[in-house]
Protein backbone atom coordinates (compact mmCIF):
# COMPACT_ATOMS: atom_id res chain seq x y z
CA UNK A 1 0.00 0.00 0.00
CA UNK A 2 1.30 3.44 -0.94
CA UNK A 3 1.77 5.48 2.22
CA UNK A 4 0.82 9.14 2.43
CA UNK A 5 3.54 11.43 3.79
CA UNK A 6 3.19 14.92 5.22
CA UNK A 7 6.61 16.56 5.42
CA UNK A 8 7.55 19.46 7.72
CA UNK A 9 10.58 21.50 6.64
CA UNK A 10 12.09 24.87 7.46
CA UNK A 11 15.04 25.14 5.09
CA UNK A 12 16.42 23.95 1.78
CA UNK A 13 14.54 20.66 1.79
CA UNK A 14 17.35 18.32 0.80
CA UNK A 15 15.84 15.49 2.86
CA UNK A 16 12.48 16.18 1.23
CA UNK A 17 14.18 15.93 -2.15
CA UNK A 18 15.72 12.60 -1.16
CA UNK A 19 12.20 11.35 -0.40
CA UNK A 20 10.86 12.67 -3.71
CA UNK A 21 13.77 11.11 -5.62
CA UNK A 22 13.24 7.75 -3.93
CA UNK A 23 9.55 7.84 -4.84
CA UNK A 24 10.29 8.82 -8.44
CA UNK A 25 12.93 6.11 -8.71
CA UNK A 26 10.62 3.40 -7.42
CA UNK A 27 12.59 2.83 -4.21
CA UNK A 28 9.84 4.14 -1.92
CA UNK A 29 6.15 3.30 -2.20
CA UNK A 30 4.86 6.63 -0.96
CA UNK A 31 3.22 9.89 -1.94
CA UNK A 32 4.07 13.29 -0.49
CA UNK A 33 0.62 14.73 0.11
CA UNK A 34 1.75 18.01 1.63
CA UNK A 35 4.80 20.06 2.63
CA UNK A 36 4.40 22.34 5.64
CA UNK A 37 6.69 25.09 6.88
CA UNK A 38 7.06 27.77 9.50
CA UNK A 39 9.10 29.75 6.93
CA UNK A 40 7.00 31.05 4.01
CA UNK A 41 10.20 31.63 2.00
CA UNK A 42 11.66 28.16 2.68
CA UNK A 43 13.25 26.67 -0.43
CA UNK A 44 11.76 23.30 0.48
CA UNK A 45 8.32 24.56 -0.56
CA UNK A 46 9.50 25.03 -4.13
CA UNK A 47 10.17 21.31 -4.48
CA UNK A 48 6.45 20.46 -4.69
CA UNK A 49 3.50 21.92 -6.61
CA UNK A 50 1.85 24.99 -5.10
CA UNK A 51 -1.28 23.02 -4.25
CA UNK A 52 0.77 20.84 -1.94
CA UNK A 53 2.31 23.67 0.09
CA UNK A 54 1.30 25.21 3.42
CA UNK A 55 3.40 27.89 5.12
CA UNK A 56 2.62 30.44 7.77
CA UNK A 57 4.68 32.88 9.80
CA UNK A 58 4.31 31.94 13.48
CA UNK A 59 4.49 35.63 14.38
CA UNK A 60 1.09 36.09 12.76
CA UNK A 61 -0.51 33.92 15.44
CA UNK A 62 -1.45 34.84 18.99
CA UNK A 63 0.91 32.30 20.50
CA UNK A 64 2.75 29.04 19.92
CA UNK A 65 -0.33 26.95 20.66
CA UNK A 66 -2.37 28.79 18.03
CA UNK A 67 0.25 28.23 15.36
CA UNK A 68 0.62 24.57 16.27
CA UNK A 69 -3.16 24.10 16.14
CA UNK A 70 -3.35 25.63 12.66
CA UNK A 71 -0.42 23.50 11.50
CA UNK A 72 -1.96 20.35 12.96
CA UNK A 73 -5.30 21.03 11.28
CA UNK A 74 -3.59 21.60 7.94
CA UNK A 75 -1.56 18.40 8.28
CA UNK A 76 -4.61 16.38 9.32
CA UNK A 77 -6.58 17.70 6.35
CA UNK A 78 -4.30 15.84 3.94
CA UNK A 79 -4.87 12.56 5.85
CA UNK A 80 -1.25 11.40 6.10
CA UNK A 81 -0.21 7.97 7.27
CA UNK A 82 3.08 9.41 8.53
CA UNK A 83 4.27 12.92 9.41
CA UNK A 84 7.98 13.48 8.79
CA UNK A 85 10.04 16.32 10.25
CA UNK A 86 12.80 16.76 7.68
CA UNK A 87 14.81 19.77 8.72
CA UNK A 88 11.90 21.34 10.62
CA UNK A 89 13.56 23.71 13.06
CA UNK A 90 10.62 24.70 15.27
CA UNK A 91 9.84 22.73 18.42
CA UNK A 92 6.46 21.05 18.18
CA UNK A 93 4.13 21.53 21.13
CA UNK A 94 2.68 18.70 23.19
CA UNK A 95 -0.77 18.95 21.59
CA UNK A 96 0.65 18.52 18.08
CA UNK A 97 2.86 15.61 19.15
CA UNK A 98 0.01 13.82 20.88
CA UNK A 99 -2.31 14.29 17.90
CA UNK A 100 0.11 12.43 15.60
CA UNK A 101 1.87 10.28 18.21
CA UNK A 102 3.12 6.99 16.85
CA UNK A 103 3.30 8.19 13.27
CA UNK A 104 5.46 11.28 13.73
CA UNK A 105 9.14 10.90 12.77
CA UNK A 106 12.14 13.23 12.91
CA UNK A 107 15.64 13.05 11.49
CA UNK A 108 18.28 14.57 13.76
CA UNK A 109 21.98 15.21 13.00
CA UNK A 110 23.56 13.33 15.89
CA UNK A 111 23.79 9.87 17.40
CA UNK A 112 21.02 10.26 19.94
CA UNK A 113 20.80 10.41 22.88
CA UNK A 114 24.02 12.40 22.50
CA UNK A 115 23.70 16.00 21.37
CA UNK A 116 20.03 16.78 21.39
CA UNK A 117 19.06 20.19 20.07
CA UNK A 118 21.15 22.53 17.92
CA UNK A 119 24.81 22.98 16.95
CA UNK A 120 25.45 19.24 17.06
CA UNK A 121 28.46 19.32 14.74
CA UNK A 122 30.37 21.86 16.82
CA UNK A 123 29.47 20.04 20.04
CA UNK A 124 30.75 16.72 18.72
CA UNK A 125 34.14 18.30 18.05
CA UNK A 126 34.32 20.26 21.29
CA UNK A 127 33.54 17.14 23.33
CA UNK A 128 36.06 14.98 21.50
CA UNK A 129 33.63 12.36 20.19
CA UNK A 130 35.11 9.57 18.07
CA UNK A 131 32.09 9.37 15.77
CA UNK A 132 29.13 11.39 14.61
CA UNK A 133 26.06 10.67 12.55
CA UNK A 134 22.31 10.91 12.22
CA UNK A 135 19.26 9.36 13.88
CA UNK A 136 15.63 8.82 12.86
CA UNK A 137 13.33 8.72 15.86
CA UNK A 138 9.71 8.94 16.89
CA UNK A 139 8.85 12.42 18.13
CA UNK A 140 7.91 12.76 21.78
CA UNK A 141 6.99 15.87 23.80
CA UNK A 142 10.58 16.13 25.05
CA UNK A 143 13.01 17.56 22.50
CA UNK A 144 14.87 14.86 20.52
CA UNK A 145 14.06 12.30 23.21
CA UNK A 146 11.73 9.94 21.34
CA UNK A 147 12.52 6.29 20.69
CA UNK A 148 15.24 5.94 18.04
CA UNK A 149 14.61 3.58 15.14
CA UNK A 150 17.84 3.75 13.17
CA UNK A 151 21.18 5.52 12.99
CA UNK A 152 24.10 5.89 10.60
CA UNK A 153 27.57 6.91 11.75
CA UNK A 154 30.85 8.24 10.43
CA UNK A 155 34.21 8.48 12.21
CA UNK A 156 35.55 11.89 13.12
CA UNK A 157 38.49 12.63 10.85
CA UNK A 158 41.52 14.89 11.32
CA UNK A 159 40.73 18.31 9.97
CA UNK A 160 36.98 18.01 10.48
CA UNK A 161 35.22 21.31 11.09
CA UNK A 162 31.56 21.85 11.97
CA UNK A 163 30.92 22.79 8.35
CA UNK A 164 32.65 19.71 6.96
CA UNK A 165 30.87 17.47 9.43
CA UNK A 166 27.53 19.00 8.48
CA UNK A 167 28.16 18.08 4.85
CA UNK A 168 29.32 14.56 5.67
CA UNK A 169 26.38 13.88 7.99
CA UNK A 170 23.84 15.28 5.53
CA UNK A 171 25.03 12.67 3.02
CA UNK A 172 24.03 10.03 5.60
CA UNK A 173 20.70 11.62 6.44
CA UNK A 174 19.23 11.15 2.97
CA UNK A 175 19.58 7.36 2.65
CA UNK A 176 18.88 6.85 6.36
CA UNK A 177 15.55 8.66 6.19
CA UNK A 178 14.54 6.84 3.03
CA UNK A 179 15.44 3.47 4.60
CA UNK A 180 13.21 4.11 7.61
CA UNK A 181 10.37 5.26 5.37
CA UNK A 182 10.77 2.05 3.39
CA UNK A 183 10.18 0.20 6.67
CA UNK A 184 7.12 2.38 7.25
CA UNK A 185 5.77 1.64 3.77
CA UNK A 186 6.20 -2.08 4.44
CA UNK A 187 4.32 -1.80 7.74
CA UNK A 188 7.41 -2.82 9.71
CA UNK A 189 7.67 -0.04 12.30
CA UNK A 190 5.54 1.10 15.20
CA UNK A 191 5.76 2.80 18.57
CA UNK A 192 4.47 0.83 21.55
CA UNK A 193 4.42 2.43 24.99
CA UNK A 194 7.21 4.77 24.00
CA UNK A 195 9.35 1.96 22.59
CA UNK A 196 10.35 1.74 18.92
CA UNK A 197 9.48 -1.60 17.36
CA UNK A 198 10.67 -3.19 14.13
CA UNK A 199 8.75 -6.19 12.80
CA UNK A 200 6.82 -6.28 16.06
CA UNK A 201 9.96 -6.59 18.19
CA UNK A 202 11.24 -3.85 20.53
CA UNK A 203 14.44 -2.13 19.46
CA UNK A 204 16.37 -1.86 22.69
CA UNK A 205 19.17 -0.21 20.72
CA UNK A 206 18.74 1.63 17.43
CA UNK A 207 19.39 -0.32 14.25
CA UNK A 208 22.74 0.80 12.82
CA UNK A 209 22.66 1.12 9.03
CA UNK A 210 25.64 1.48 6.72
CA UNK A 211 25.70 3.33 3.44
CA UNK A 212 28.32 3.65 0.74
CA UNK A 213 30.00 7.08 0.59
CA UNK A 214 28.13 9.53 -1.60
Amino acid sequence: MTIRLAVLASGRGSNLQAILDAIAGGQLDAEVVGVFSDKPAAAALQRVPEAGRWARDPKAFADRAAFDAALADAVAACTPDWVVCAGYMRILGDAFVQRFRGRLLNIHPSLLPRHRGLQTHARVLSEGDAEHGASVHFVSPELDAGAVLAQAAIPIEPGDTPERLATRVLALEHPLLVAVLQWAAAGRISECDGQACLDGQPLFTPRRLRFAPA
